[in-house]
């Protein structure tokens, strides 16, 4: 699912013009990619929570020469899908 397909779905469900729509993801999407930059936890009730972990700098080794080399250290966005959701996935493909 593409966020156009996102758009047309709440184009359809809602009635929101397709500008309208496109605004609504867009201000949505926004909402969250900022509160995920200031290390925000993002939680979304029954569907799952969006969370940035931040991993070490740690050693490493190129495979193609062994030389060692330190891999710098980084921000990595997890998400953990509620129990609702895996209920709800699980029920569908079991179906």
């Amino acid at each position: 699912m593409t966020k156009a397909d996102i758009v047309a779905r709440i184009y359809e469900k809602v009635g929101f013009s397709k500008k309208d729509a496109t605004d609504v993801v867009e201000a949505t999407f926004e909402i969250i990619k900022t509160s995920l930059e200031k290390g925000e936890k993002v939680k979304l009730s029954g569907f799952g929570n969006f969370i940035v972990n931040s991993k070490r700098p740690r050693k490493g080794r190129n495979p193609q020469t062994g030389e060692e080399i330190t891999i710098v250290g980084r921000k990595v966005l997890t998400f953990k899908a509620s129990q609702i959701l895996k209920k709800d996935l699980n029920t569908i493909s079991s179906s």
